[in-house]
């Protein structure tokens, strides 16, 4: 093999290198391309995605805020309700004491 031969078959083998380089790069982005339909559902996804987690959030404060507000009504109600016991059981001793006091005034008179 001279030097002409020499050139020419290395020539050929780079040519030949470069086109399946070439040839697999054209494959790989033909095959992985993104399409734009692709993209904008992404898009639309992302956008639903983030106001799923908005009403979410909002939804969160709101049970937390009606939770709160729910155990103060609670805690109030039982304030009263003690408080009402208290009294009935007050008025009941007060019944009591009039009775025994209505019951010496009928014995004193008899």
């Amino acid at each position: 093999m001279n030097r002409t031969e020499f050139i020419i078959a290395t020539a050929v083998i780079l040519f030949v290198a470069f086109a399946t380089g070439w040839f697999a790069n054209w494959l790989l982005h033909r095959f992985t391309r993104v399409r734009q339909s692709d993209v904008a559902d992404l898009d639309r996804m992302s956008q639903e995605l983030h106001e799923a987690e908005e009403t979410r959030d909002q939804a969160i404060t709101y049970m937390q805020q009606r939770e709160a507000d729910l155990t103060n009504q609670l805690t109030q109600t039982e304030a009263e309700l003690r408080a009402a016991m208290e009294g009935l059981r007050e008025a009941r001793h007060e019944a009591e004491e009039l009775r025994g006091y209505v019951d010496r005034m009928k014995a004193g008179r008899s």
